[in-house]
C-alpha cells in the first residue's frame, strides 16, 4: 500500500453514500424505503403541528395578556403617597422614569346599576381624568356606539360616563340613556355613612376586548368619583404603562426605591400569577403531547433501520471481513437512520413556520372553501387566529427532534456494529 493512501475517516463520501443507497433501494433488494417514507412524513408532520400548534398558543396568550394590560396596566402604585397635594409629585416622580410610557391616577370602587328598565348588574366603576381615557387604547379603538366628546364636562367632571358594551346589552341602553348608581361610601349621616344613589347619563359604549371586563367596567370622571365615593383628594393607584411589560418586576423594583417605604408597587406578573401559572403549565403539558407525535415517529426509525440491519446482514459481513470497522458500520446505518429524521424535521420545521407567517391567507381561504367563518369576531373579539412565532422555543422543538431521531438511529446501528462476520457468512 502506497504511504499516501490513507483510511477514509468517520463519515466519509462511501460511509454517506451507502447509507443513501441502502435507503433508496427497492424492496426485492433489500431496501426499506416504504418504512423510510412512512417514517419521515411522521416525523415532518409531528414537528410541524408542534411548531403550528405552540405558535398559536404564543399567539393567544400574547393577545390576552396584550387585552388584559390595556385595561389594568403594567404597575400599579398604591399607598398614603397618593393623598393630598403628595399625590401630585407622586405622578411626576413616576413619569420621570424614561421606561415609563404612560401613568394614569384612577379610583376604583364596586357599585350596583339599575336601567331605566329596571335591570340591574354589578358594575366596577373605574374613575379616571377624560384626556387619559380618550389618549387609552380604549378611547381611540373601542368606542362602539356614542362619543366620548362630552365625558368630563360639567362641575365635578360632570354626570357623563362610559360603559362595556356587555353591560349595557345586559341592562339593555344606548347613549343617551339613564343609569342609576349606588355608592356605599358617598352618603353621610348622623349614624354615619349611608349609600348614595346617583342617576348617571350614557355617553359613549365601549369594548376593552375582554368580555369579563364589558360586563362591569364603568367609567367615570375622576373628579365625579372622587365625590361619589368619598375620596376627596386621594386616588386609589397610578396605573402605569411601560414600554416592555416583560420587564415590569424591574421598573417595579425602581419605582420602590424611588417613592420609598410609604409606597406600594404592585406589577402585572403579580396581580396575574394564577393567570400565568396556569398558561404556563397548559403550554408545558401540549409540548409534551405533542412531542409523543415525534416520538411515535422516531421509534418507526428503530424499525426501519432494524430491518435494514437483517436485509444487509450478508453485506455487514463481507465489509467486515474487507477491513471495515465497526465504528464504520455504526456510522452507516447511523447516517441512514438520521437521515430519515433530519429531513423530516427540517421540512416539517420549514412548512410549520410558513403555515404561521401566512396563517391569515390560509385563514381566509379555508374559509371561502366552506362559505363561513372559522374565528366570529363577534364572539372572540379577534379578526383572525393569532400566531406568534417564538423562535427560541421551536428551535427548541426542531433541535430535541433531530435528537430523538439520532437515539433511535444509535440502538440498531450500535447491535449491526457489533455482528460477527464468521457467524453472519456461517448460516447465509
Amino acid at each position: 500500500m502506497s504511504d499516501d493512501v490513507r483510511p477514509a475517516g468517520p463519515f466519509s463520501a462511501w460511509e454517506l453514500g451507502l447509507a443513501w443507497r441502502y435507503l433508496r433501494a427497492r424492496r426485492k433488494d433489500g431496501g426499506v424505503a416504504l418504512i423510510a417514507i412512512i417514517s419521515f412524513l411522521g416525523i415532518m408532520l409531528g414537528v410541524m403541528v408542534l411548531v403550528i400548534v405552540m405558535s398559536v398558543m404564543n399567539g393567544f396568550t400574547s393577545e390576552l395578556i396584550n387585552r388584559l394590560l390595556a385595561v389594568d396596566g403594567h404597575v400599579y402604585v398604591q399607598g398614603n403617597t397618593l393623598t393630598g397635594a403628595e399625590r401630585q409629585q407622586t405622578l411626576q416622580r413616576v413619569r420621570s422614569l424614561p421606561e415609563v410610557v404612560e401613568a394614569t391616577p384612577l379610583i376604583q370602587a364596586e357599585t350596583f346599576v339599575t336601567g331605566p328598565g329596571g335591570a340591574s348588574a354589578g358594575g366596577l366603576v373605574r374613575g379616571v381624568r377624560p384626556d387619559d381615557l380618550r389618549a387609552s387604547t380604549i378611547g381611540r379603538d373601542g368606542v362602539r356606539v356614542g362619543s366620548l366628546a362630552g365625558f368630563g364636562q360639567g362641575d365635578y367632571g360632570g354626570d357623563t360616563i362610559v360603559i362595556g358594551e356587555a353591560m349595557a346589552q345586559r341592562l339593555g341602553v344606548g347613549p343617551g340613556d339613564t343609569l342609576t348608581l349606588l355608592s356605599q361610601d358617598g352618603g353621610g349621616s348622623a349614624f354615619g355613612a349611608a349609600p348614595l344613589e346617583k342617576s348617571y347619563v350614557v355617553g359613549a359604549i365601549v369594548t376593552t376586548g375582554v368580555a369579563t371586563f364589558d360586563q362591569v367596567m364603568i367609567y367615570m370622571p375622576i373628579d365625579q368619583a372622587e365625590l361619589f365615593f368619598a375620596r376627596e383628594g386621594m386616588w386609589d393607584m397610578i396605573q402605569v404603562m411601560i414600554e416592555r411589560p416583560e420587564r415590569a418586576p424591574e421598573t417595579t423594583e425602581r419605582l420602590r426605591e424611588l417613592l420609598g417605604p410609604s409606597a406600594m408597587v404592585l406589577d402585572w406578573t403579580t396581580q396575574n400569577a394564577t393567570m400565568r401559572g396556569a398558561l404556563a403549565v397548559e403550554r408545558t403539558v401540549m409540548r409534551l403531547i405533542l412531542m409523543l407525535i415525534v416520538l411515535v415517529a422516531a421509534l418507526n426509525i428503530i424499525s426501519g433501520i432494524v430491518m435494514l440491519v437483517k436485509n444487509k446482514t450478508r453485506d455487514i459481513a463481507i465489509m467486515r471481513t474487507m477491513g471495515a470497522g465497526q465504528g464504520s458500520i455504526l456510522r452507516i446505518f447511523l447516517a441512514a437512520g438520521f437521515s430519515i429524521g433530519a429531513a423530516g424535521t427540517l421540512i416539517g420545521f420549514g412548512l410549520g413556520v410558513l403555515f404561521c407567517l401566512f396563517i391569515r391567507p390560509i385563514q381566509s381561504f379555508i374559509e371561502s372553501l366552506i362559505g363561513r367563518s372559522l374565528f366570529p369576531p363577534e364572539i372572540y373579539f379577534l379578526d383572525g387566529i393569532p400566531a406568534r412565532i417564538e423562535w427560541p422555543e421551536i428551535i427548541i422543538i426542531a433541535g430535541a427532534a433531530l435528537v430523538l431521531s439520532a437515539l433511535a438511529a444509535l440502538i440498531p446501528s450500535w447491535r449491526a456494529s457489533r455482528i460477527d462476520p464468521v457467524e453472519a457468512l456461517r448460516y447465509e
